[in-house]
């Protein structure tokens, strides 16, 4: 028969800190919701309280005016293409690293870990130059090239940890079959990254559908605005419309909060398994 631990007051000292913490970081939330429903006169008199009267034509009038189908199209698109890229040129280059460990992988390995820790304002200039030498500007195909050298690194580095526990009998038994290198790979090894696939897709998602700055240098034309930019538009230099920014802020949180709800289950697995070691 299991016995349970007893209930200790360290315990619920604990449990008490984490509620703390979790009401500290859901507050966010709480003062962006329900400013979202408020005029603009409510909102500068108290931010905390909720609504008298619920203004729902905020949104309307959002959706009006930043064209949101035509932003969120945009976002859509752009975060999608650089999901496949990244995938698609990370898991390949880690399965390569991995299963031909030479000096070169090694060093190329080492490079790209190397490059996580320079920060993109120190490359921020230099790239909307070469952006522009090659004609990459004001083009969601440019912003989705900038986001596959800014995101392989971290992607290339997780699938390497990930394929070293996967068992390279697996591969020899196809190879005697009769199946190619890419078949190797599409076939066999492909489908076993799925956890850490699902993960990688996930924080990528998370990351270039709020990415702002890359956008901002990247594209000019107001019909290639993403989410981030047509909600700046509300800033101005005199006045800043926080009840109508508010309501484009949840609006464009939404889909990516509900997308983060269904998969974080697969951010514990996918790392856990990539820390392994084969």
């Amino acid at each position: 028969m299991e016995t349970r631990a007893p209930y200790t007051s360290r315990k619920l000292l604990l449990e008490l800190v984490g509620i703390a913490l979790a009401l500290l970081f859901l507050a966010p939330f709480y003062f962006v919701v329900v400013n979202s429903v408020k005029s603009f006169g409510d909102l500068l008199v108290n931010a905390a309280n909720l609504p008298k009267s619920l203004h729902l034509e905020n949104y309307s009038r959002v959706w009006q005016i930043t064209n949101f189908p035509k932003v969120f199209w945009n976002s859509l698109v752009i975060t999608v293409a650089s999901n496949v890229g990244l995938v698609v040129i990370s898991s390949m280059a880690a399965y390569r690293m991995v299963r031909v460990p030479s000096r070169l992988n090694k060093l190329l390995l080492l490079a790209f870990v190397s490059a996580m820790v320079i920060p993109f304002q120190s490359v921020m200039i230099p790239l909307v130059q070469v952006a522009d030498w090659f004609n990459l500007l004001d083009s969601r195909l440019g912003l989705v090239i900038c986001y596959f050298g800014f995101g392989v690194s971290l992607n290339l580095f997780l699938y390497h940890g990930f394929i070293k526990s996967i068992p390279a009998e697996i591969e020899e038994s196809a190879v005697v079959d009769g199946c190619s290198p890419f078949g190797v790979f599409w076939k066999i090894v492909f489908p076993l990254l799925k956890p850490m696939t699902v993960t990688i897709v996930l924080l990528n998602s998370l990351w270039i559908w709020n990415d702002f700055l890359l956008p901002l240098l990247i594209l000019t034309s107001p019909d290639l605005r993403t989410i981030p930019l047509a909600t700046y538009s509300f800033f101005g230099q005199y006045t800043k419309q926080w009840d109508l920014a508010l309501a484009g802020l949840v609006m464009s949180v939404a889909p990516i909060v509900i997308f983060f709800l269904a998969m974080q289950r697969h951010i514990i697995e996918g790392v856990t398994a990539g820390s392994v070691k084969g």
